[in-house]
């Protein structure tokens, strides 16, 4: 949920990732307990969003332990915090600026999480902080508004729906103002969705040792959702793309 940037990237097909092993760390060890994910909660998000996400991530396979992290929240996001987690997911809120303008100042232990083999979540909002301008730095490219695109099929920044190729197959997501995603020439990445005019909607690429994933409609919304911004729910709900969407992003 949030308007960012006139991208300043051509969109360029991905290359499937190359399977290159972790050398710092991974979050995929052998484990008695289930795997620690930190949902961001505060100012640079909206009520409801974090708590979809952490709903989403506990209802996966992976079974988290999920802790929210933010300002007012009993563990701050700190590298402290971050360095005993497998996954920091940042879910979908306001504008870019004001988000960014709240996290800026975590860029560099966000980065450094990631690079060191953690995994990043970014849904929405979450997705284009995962971006350059501003953002995160987290993709071999940036971010734009999908409705800003070429032949968009939204042209509306309001609560809607939005049609997605999801690994081939048609699908239907809530969606407000998220973003697509712009890729350098010859970037790696796994290219897992795609919006009726060809640009990227979700994918999860390499950073260092670890690995990124984004979306920009929303697979965690539930029916809720859609009935509170008067529309008529999906006939299936996006979870299970979302399970998908983590299952890439937690893969070794």
């Amino acid at each position: 949920m949030a308007s960012g940037p006139f991208g300043r990237l051509l969109a360029a097909g991905g290359r499937a990732l190359a399977g290159h092993g972790l050398t710092v760390r991974s979050p995929l060890p052998e484990r008695t307990e289930p795997p620690l994910a930190l949902v961001y909660r505060g100012p640079a998000t909206l009520p409801g969003c974090p708590e979809a996400v952490a709903a989403l991530l506990k209802s996966s396979r992976w079974g988290f332990d999920v802790r929210y992290v933010g300002p007012d929240e009993d563990v701050p996001l700190s590298h402290r915090a971050l360095a005993g987690a497998a996954l920091y997911a940042q879910p979908g809120g306001g504008t870019l600026r004001r988000g960014y303008r709240h996290l800026k100042g975590h860029r560099d232990e966000i980065r450094q999480f990631v690079k060191s083999g953690g995994r990043y979540l970014g849904i929405c909002l979450g997705g284009y902080l995962a971006g350059a301008t501003p953002g995160f730095a987290l993709l071999p490219g940036d971010t734009n508004q999908y409705i800003a695109s070429f032949a968009a099929s939204v042209d509306s920044a309001k609560n809607t729906v939005v049609q997605v190729s999801w690994r081939g197959r048609r699908r239907t997501l809530f969606f407000q103002d998220g973003p697509h995603f712009l890729l350098q020439p010859n970037a790696e990445a796994d290219i897992i969705a795609t919006y009726p005019n060809g640009t990227i909607a979700a994918m999860v690429t390499r950073l260092g040792a670890g690995r990124v994933g984004v979306v920009g409609p929303h697979p965690e919304a539930t029916d809720d959702w859609y009935i509170d911004a008067g529309l008529r729910a999906a006939d299936r709900l996006g979870a299970d793309l979302g399970h998908d969407l983590i299952d890439t992003v937690m893969r070794p």
